[in-house]
This record gives C-alpha cells, structure tokens and sequence, in this order.
C-alpha cells in the first residue's frame, strides 16, 4: 500500500505533469472534444455514475492520501447511526478547546447549540470545532467515536481508508477516491446529510448575536447545479478536496477530487467534468494515466 502525503511541491510538479499529458487541450470552439479527456488538475480524481457504478473518468483512483474535512460526511454518519437527538442542547467547554492548526472557531465557550446545529456546521462550514464537539458527546467520548468511524468504514468497503480524528486535521486521515465513492453513497442516503451539507447559509446566535456561516463549496446555490450532498477538505497535506453527489445531463454521479492546489482548482475541475460530460457520449472508462497510477 503506497502511501503519498503531497505537500506543495508536489501540487505543482503534478500540475505541470497533467498539463504534459496528450490530450488535455480543448477544440478551437471552447468544447471538449469526443477524442479529448478533461483538463483535470487534482492529482487524484474519480467520476462514476452513482446508479450503475460505471467509471466515466479516474486519476490515480487508488492514490492513498489525507482527506481533510472529507471526514467530516463520516462524523455525520457515525453520529446518525447513533440515534442521538438532534434536537439536544449541547454546551461549548472550554475542554472542546485545543491549540494549533485548525483551532480557530467563531463559537465562544459557554454557547448553547443543538447537535443538529453542529452537524450543520460541520457539513456546510466546515466547522471543526462543531465536529469535535459532537464526537465528545458521543457516548464512550473522543475515542470511541474514532473507532466507530474505522469499523463504519470497513462495513461501507473503505478498505484502503483510516481515521484518526472527527475533523479531518489529523494527517492521518486518509484515503481513496474509490474508497470516498462509497463514502459518498453513503452519505447520500441520509436525508439529514443531504439537506445540511447542501444548506447554502445557516444562522446560529453566538454570544447573543446573529451569526451566519457559508457553504465551503463554491458550486452550491448555483441555479446551474444540482448538487445532492457534498463536502469539501483543505489541509497543507491534503490539499484542496471535494466530493459531492450532482445530476449531469440527467446522470446522476459521484465526483471526487483530492490533493488539487490552489483554491479554484476543484470547483473549476468539477465544471470541466461537466462540461466534458456534456460535450459527448463517454466510453466506460478514460484514465489519465498519471504516473504513479497502479
């Protein structure tokens, strides 16, 4: 099992790989041509169709690598298989705290919140103070919670995947696209994850003020997308990441982009899938062949 942590340089020197490769360019009109595959630039990246599991596109679809706040569509289901009330105040401590990357959190200590308000959080903003809070009041605490979220993952398939915290800032989070795809089925069957993770804005009271918190995900809100769940990642390791369920030409698929540099690159591979998908009838499965593909 190869295991890749890619840090900037390696975003770059991927970057300038994939744009090597034949066949990335566009037709003179702006189209993707029927011979051409999509200008992906994430250096890991699946696309299949969400019913018949079809495979329309992969990048090094086996590439093992930190997920970030991908987790967090874990931490939803974990906390959903728990029958916990979503409804139950729940209150910041000062023991929900902890320093270093990630920490930064608009929720003040001594804020009331319901568990459904924090998952909300979690999903649609990325909240990780939101997403420690709700695995420090699962019952067995912090580390139960963790070793839930690996045996949920071994029953959905995730073979290639292990979590180390709720956030997705541990580096030890990682994974697969493939294994992500199922992650993402699995997800999509909740009602509650499809309708939080997609909320453009939420508004909770934080210090007796009104507070709103927006989707990470640039696509949502869109008139022009379909989006039935999705999250979005970030770390150094991890680099920007998405996945998210949507409807393309009537096609419903599961995307998934990991390890893209810069903060456009995943919404913008995302559109370039949809405009490649758009643009043809696609064979059963195009791959990039980046290196490193096995």
């Amino acid at each position: 099992m190869k295991l890749i942590r890619s840090g900037s340089w390696l975003r770059v020197f991927s970057s300038a790989l994939i744009a090597l490769l034949p066949g990335a360019g566009h037709s003179a009109n702006g189209a993707t041509s029927a011979a051409t595959k999509p200008e992906v630039r994430s250096a890991s990246a699946l696309i299949v169709d969400a019913t018949s599991g079809e495979v329309l596109f992969e990048r090094q679809p086996k590439l093992i690598t930190p997920i970030a706040s991908i987790t967090k569509l874990m931490t939803a289901l974990v906390v959903l298989d728990a029958l916990q009330p979503l409804d139950e105040v729940i209150t910041i401590k000062a023991d929900d705290r902890w320093k270093g990357k990630g920490a930064f959190s608009h929720i003040p200590n001594g804020t009331k919140l319901t568990r459904g308000d924090l998952m909300r959080l979690a999903l649609m903003a990325s909240e990780n103070l939101a997403a420690r809070v709700l695995a420090r009041n699962y019952p067995g605490g912090m580390s139960a919670f963790v070793h839930t979220m690996n045996v949920k993952a071994k029953a959905l398939g995730m073979t290639q995947t292990k979590f180390d915290d709720p956030s997705g800032l541990s580096s030890a989070n990682l994974s697969t696209a493939r294994d992500l795809v199922k992650l993402i089925n699995a997800a999509s069957r909740q009602s509650i994850i499809r309708d939080y993770s997609t909320s453009p804005s939420y508004e909770v009271r934080l210090a007796k003020r009104p507070f709103v918190y927006r989707n990470t995900n640039l696509l949502i809100g869109r008139g022009d997308w379909d989006i039935a769940v999705q999250k979005t990642g970030f770390t150094n390791d991890a680099g920007q990441c998405l996945v998210m369920q949507t409807t393309i030409d009537g096609r419903l698929v599961d995307m998934v982009f990991l390890n893209s540099f810069g903060s456009l690159t995943r919404t913008a591979d995302a559109r370039r899938i949809r405009r490649w998908m758009e643009a043809q009838s696609l064979p059963s499965v195009v791959s990039a062949g980046a290196v490193g593909t096995k």
